[in-house]
């Protein structure tokens, strides 16, 4: 039976691709990745143009979303406890995310408040970024292009084509490469632990506009077997190939927190290419938060009880799992944005010098 499910499973990832998924796509002149049409300037990649591949469906064959309806908590019926979401807040506005919903459009442009992001989300990769859609001052919106490195999503941005790497944030080709967005704070966790932490959030609903099958993934069992790839890419055998994990991020280097490392403590203080985290796990969420100024100073305490409030310091100050402070002398102060992300472990060493914790 567990070979069966395989099989179909890797079916359905060749149905999700083209012939042309294994084989080098030519990006020079003409090239289906120069996404605007308009320019007649050529552009050099700053990645191996031989590493970046076809994914088959095409640019927008994967309709990214715009502003999608939302629904309350109660009304959500595809997903199951243990689905995994992506969770924003601004200020009183907090909306989740739902890998079901992200599977099949893998990148939702919305806006919270004045907060306009752009969540991209790689199925391949298990990654969830935000990404702000304000580039150059102005505000735009991602799609998918259709192609991939280390078969990894490249959004392309709107407004003038360029073609970005997710895991890298960076565009690598087009009038802006070089250029990194401002990343948006994100936490991921199950449905049930959201349901619980935010049940006045409100939710992507099913009604997107598209007819997918949402709740079942396009990919199978892909994200669980360890040895489906669709695309070429490195293998790191130091952990599971798929295992999800919890990355740092500081140029070209990485760390990665594994859920295992918060077995006997929730809370490791940790330097990592001289600057100070603190990272907070249990068996359902990992965060890490950058230490700055006089936050280096404070002694942090684990008092996560189901609520939004995850830690206390030693002055009476209760911190959220979006990092705010919500009460004592420090209410409305927020801890440091980590360059961080979850992922599938086989991810990080594909793109980042990479250390285990």
């Amino acid at each position: 039976m567990r070979n069966l499910i395989a099989i179909i499973g890797f079916m359905l990832l060749q149905a999700c691709s083209s012939s042309s998924s294994s084989e080098e796509v030519e990006l020079e002149g003409d090239s289906p990745a120069n996404n605007n049409p308009t320019s007649s300037v050529v552009y050099n990649w700053s990645i191996p143009i031989s590493e970046v591949f076809d994914g088959g469906p095409g640019k927008d064959g994967i309709p990214a979303l715009v502003n999608p309806e939302f629904d309350n908590i109660q009304n959500i019926t595809y997903l199951a406890d243990d689905d995994l979401v992506i969770g924003i807040k601004s200020g009183d506005d907090v909306r989740a995310y739902p890998h079901a919903i992200l599977d099949w459009h893998e990148i939702i442009n919305d806006n919270l408040e004045d907060v306009s992001v752009a969540l991209t989300y790689c199925p391949l990769t298990g990654t969830g970024i935000g990404w702000s859609r304000m580039i150059e001052g102005e505000e735009t919106t991602f799609g998918v292009s259709g192609l991939l490195y280390n078969t990894n999503l490249i959004p392309y941005d709107r407004a003038t084509g360029s073609n970005w790497s997710q895991i890298l944030n960076e565009s690598v080709y087009g009038e802006l490469q070089g250029e990194k967005p401002d990343l948006i704070r994100l936490f991921e966790t199950d449905w049930k632990t959201w349901k619980i932490l935010y049940p006045n959030s409100r939710v992507v609903s099913i009604n997107t506009g598209f007819s997918r099958t949402y709740g079942t993934s396009p990919y199978g069992n892909y994200n669980t077997n360890d040895d489906i790839f669709l695309f070429p890419v490195s293998v790191d055998s130091r952990l599971p190939s798929k295992e999800r994990v919890h990355a740092i991020l500081n140029g070209e280097d990485a760390k990665v927190y594994r859920f295992s490392d918060f077995g006997s403590g929730n809370i490791i203080r940790d330097t990592f290419k001289d600057k100070e985290y603190l990272i907070v796990g249990n068996s359902n969420f990992i965060l890490s938060f950058e230490l700055t100024g006089e936050q280096r100073m404070l002694d942090f305490e684990y008092i996560y009880d189901g609520s939004e409030i995850i830690i206390s310091d030693k002055e009476g100050c209760e911190w959220n799992i979006f990092g705010e402070a919500i009460s004592g002398s420090r209410t409305r102060q927020v801890l440091g944005n980590s360059n961080s992300l979850m992922g599938m472990w086989f991810s990080i060493p594909a793109f980042y010098n990479t250390e285990l914790y």
